[in-house]
C-alpha cells in the first residue's frame, strides 16, 4: 500500500511540475493560465506596480518594495517584444468553442494588446517628462503615498529606493535624448514649468527635502523602532539624498535646460513626425472608437451650445440676479461671491476637505435606488501634495491597495481656493469619489471569478465616461433638489467636458495655439483662470485623453436608453448598473455587447 501511495505522490508531483513547466515556458494548455501568466510576468517586471497593488505582502513577500522600475531603452525593447509574443500566443487559442464570458476575456485582452502593439511606431512620441506627470513628479508621489513604512524593513526599503533615484533619472534622460534625436521636443512652456517644479529638488538641503522629511516624520511616530535604528536610517537617507536623489535631479535639470534652447511654441502634436496619424491613434486609444477629429470637434460644439442654453435658464431664474451677459461671465461672477468661497488660509483648506467628507456622506445616503453592490474599500479625501499642486489637475483619484491596507483616495487640489467654489463641490465629489471613480475602480478590483487582468485593465473612456455619467445620475437621484447652485455646478462640469472635445481637437487637429484654446475655454466655461490654464496645458501633453469623458458618458446614456426601451417596465436601474460594473473596464464596442446580452437575458427571463 505504501508503495502505491508513494507512486501516486510521485505521479502527482510530476504532473504539477509538468503543468508548471508548460505554464511558464510554453503555451499553457488552459487560456486562463495564460491570462494569469501574462499578468504575473508584467507585475514581476514592475516592482512599483506590485507595491501599488500589494498582492504579495499577504504571503510574506515584500522584497520588491526595495526596488524601482527599470526605465531603460533595453527594458522598453524587451517589453515590446513580450507584448508581441503574448499577442501571438493569445491568437493561437481557438475562440470558436469558448463561452460568451470567455470570449469577452479574449476579446478584451486582444483589443488591449493589439492596440499597444500598433503603438510601437509611436514609442517615442510622448512627452514623458512634463508639468503634469512623469517620473520627476510621480516618483516622489509614489514614495509618499504608496510606499508604506510600518517597520524597520519597510524603512530600509524606502532608503534603498532613494538610492536608485539617480539610476532611474539617468535612464529617463537617455530616453529623452532619443526622443530629441527623433524631433520629439515638448513646447517651451512645458520645459519652463518642469524646471520650476524641479527647483526645490536641487536647491534645498538634503534634510529639508520632502522625501527625507517624510521618512523623518514617519519614524518619529513609530515607538517600536529603536532610537539607534532611527538614527541609522536617517543617516542612510541623508546619504542617499546627497549621492543619488539630488544628483539625479540635477542631471535631469541640466538636460532640460539644454533642451529648452531647441524648443518652440508650437503646441499641437501635429508638429511631430506623422503627427496627424499619431493623434488618430491616441483618439482611438482613449475613446476606443473610430471617430474622426472633426466629428469629435463638431459634437463638442453642439454639446456646448445645448448645455449653455440649459444653464442660462437656471441662471435667469435665480432669486438673486448674477452679473454678466454670457454663461461664462455669470458663472465667473457666481464663483466670486463671498458665500461661494473659502478663506485662502490653512483653516479654509482644512474646511474644504472636511466639507468634501460631509458631501460624500450625503451622497452615500442616496445610492440605494441605483446600486446593488458597493465596494468594500474605504474612501479618503486628501490634499494634492503641495510640491505638485501648482501644475496638477483640480482633482484626481488613486485606487486602493488590493490587500485593503490603503483606501481609495480622492485628491483635491487646494493650491488656488478660488478654483473651488462651493457650488461645484458636490459634482467633484461624485466624479472622483462615489459613485464615480471609487465605485467603478474599487468594485473592479474586488471582482471574483475573472482573470486578474480584468480587475486592473484601464480603458479611459469607460472609467471617465462612468464618472461623468454618475454626475447626471446623482441629479436624477435628487442630489441637487432645491439646490440650483449645485445643479449649475453639475452642468458646468458637463459643459467643461464638452469644451474639452472642442479644444483638444482644436489644438491637435486644427492647429490652435495654447492661447487660442485658453481663450475658447475662458469664454465658454466660466472657470478660474488657473484651472483653465492647467487644463489646456494638460491637453497639450495628454492628447486625446480629455475626449474620453464625454464620449463615454454619451455611450452609457445611449445604452441605458436602449435597455429601457427594450425592457420597458422590466428595466431596473440597479440591474443595469450591476451589469456595467460587474464586468470591469472595457472598450465601448464590448460594453455594448455586454448590455445587449443583459437585455436578451432579461427579455427571456421575465
Amino acid at each position: 500500500m505504501w508503495k502505491w501511495i508513494g507512486r501516486l505522490l510521485l505521479l502527482m508531483i510530476l504532473a504539477i511540475v509538468g503543468f508548471a513547466v508548460n505554464a511558464i515556458w510554453f503555451k499553457p494548455v488552459s487560456i486562463r493560465v495564460f491570462y494569469e501568466r501574462v499578468f504575473l510576468e508584467y507585475g514581476l517586471e514592475s516592482p512599483e506596480l506590485l507595491s501599488t497593488l500589494r498582492i504579495l505582502e499577504s504571503v510574506g513577500i515584500r522584497g520588491h518594495n526595495a526596488k524601482l522600475d527599470d526605465r531603460s531603452a533595453l527594458a522598453g525593447d524587451q517589453q515590446i517584444a513580450k507584448l508581441k509574443t503574448d499577442l501571438a500566443t493569445l491568437r493561437s487559442y481557438s475562440r470558436d468553442d469558448m463561452s460568451d464570458a470567455d470570449k469577452l476575456n479574449f476579446d478584451m485582452l486582444e483589443w488591449f494588446l493589439a492596440h499597444q502593439a500598433d503603438g510601437e511606431q509611436w514609442r517615442y512620441h510622448q512627452y514623458p517628462v512634463n508639468q503634469l506627470f512623469g517620473v520627476q513628479a510621480e516618483l516622489p508621489k509614489f514614495m509618499l503615498s504608496v510606499h508604506q513604512i510600518s517597520d524597520v524593513t519597510d524603512a530600509e526599503y524606502y532608503v534603498a529606493r532613494l538610492q536608485q533615484f539617480q539610476r532611474v533619472l539617468t535612464e529617463v534622460v537617455e530616453d529623452l535624448k532619443i526622443r530629441q534625436q527623433k524631433g520629439v521636443i515638448p513646447p517651451r512652456f512645458v520645459l519652463d514649468k518642469v524646471l520650476a517644479q524641479l527647483s526645490a529638488f536641487v536647491t534645498d538641503a538634503p534634510e529639508k527635502q520632502l522625501l527625507y522629511v517624510h521618512l523623518q516624520d514617519k519614524l518619529a511616530t513609530m515607538t517600536e523602532i529603536s532610537a539607534a535604528d532611527k538614527e541609522r536610517l536617517l543617516l542612510d537617507a541623508k546619504q542617499a539624498m546627497t549621492q543619488s536623489v539630488i544628483p539625479g535631479y540635477q542631471h535631469l535639470v541640466d538636460f532640460l535646460t539644454q533642451q529648452r534652447q531647441l524648443a518652440n511654441t508650437d503646441d499641437g502634436i501635429w508638429k511631430l513626425p506623422n503627427g496627424d496619424a499619431y493623434y488618430a491613434y491616441l483618439l482611438k486609444q482613449h475613446t476606443t472608437t473610430s471617430l474622426k477629429p472633426e466629428q469629435i470637434h463638431q459634437l463638442g460644439v453642439a454639446e456646448v451650445a445645448r448645455i449653455q442654453a440649459e444653464m442660462m435658464k437656471i441662471l435667469q431664474s435665480l432669486p438673486t440676479p448674477v452679473a454678466g451677459d454670457t454663461v461664462a461671465q455669470k458663472m465667473s461672477a457666481l464663483a466670486e461671491l463671498p458665500q461661494m468661497q473659502y478663506a485662502d488660509s490653512d483653516e479654509g483648506r482644512a474646511q474644504i476637505l472636511a466639507d468634501y467628507k460631509l458631501i460624500l456622506k450625503d451622497i452615500d445616503s442616496r445610492l440605494e435606488p441605483a446600486f446593488i453592490k458597493r465596494p468594500k474599500a474605504e474612501l479618503d479625501v486628501q490634499r494634492v501634495p503641495e510640491f505638485s499642486e501648482k501644475t496638477a489637475p483640480g482633482a484626481y483619484y488613486n485606487m486602493p491597495a488590493l490587500d485593503g491596507s490603503r483606501p481609495g483616495i480622492f485628491f483635491a487640489n487646494l493650491y488656488d481656493v478660488l478654483a473651488t467654489p462651493k457650488f461645484g463641490m458636490k459634482t467633484l465629489a461624485v466624479h472622483e469619489g462615489i459613485p464615480g471613480h471609487h465605485f467603478q475602480i474599487a468594485l473592479q478590483q474586488e471582482l471574483s471569478g475573472l482573470p486578474t487582468f480584468r480587475k486592473l485593465l484601464p480603458f479611459t473612456v469607460f472609467a471617465e465616461g462612468w464618472a461623468l455619467y454618475t454626475e447626471q445620475l446623482m441629479a436624477e437621484l435628487g442630489l441637487y433638489h432645491n439646490d440650483p447652485y449645485g445643479d449649475l455646478g453639475r452642468l458646468q462640469g458637463e459643459l467643461f467636458r464638452s469644451i474639452r472635445l472642442v479644444v483638444d481637437t482644436g489644438i491637435h487637429h486644427k492647429r490652435w495655439t495654447r492661447e487660442q484654446a485658453i481663450a475658447y475655454m475662458s469664454e465658454n466655461a466660466g472657470m478660474a483662470k488657473s484651472d483653465v490654464e492647467a487644463e489646456i496645458e494638460r491637453y497639450i501633453v495628454m492628447p486625446g485623453q480629455a475626449c474620453a469623458y464625454k464620449i463615454g458618458m454619451l455611450k452609457l446614456l445611449e445604452l441605458r436608453t436602449k435597455a429601457q426601451t427594450a425592457l420597458g417596465d422590466k428595466f431596473k436601474l440597479t440591474e443595469f448598473h450591476q451589469t456595467i460594473l460587474q464586468n470591469g473596464s472595457m472598450p465601448l464596442e464590448l460594453l455594448e455587447r455586454v448590455v445587449d446580452g443583459y437585455i436578451a437575458t432579461h427579455q427571456v427571463a421575465k
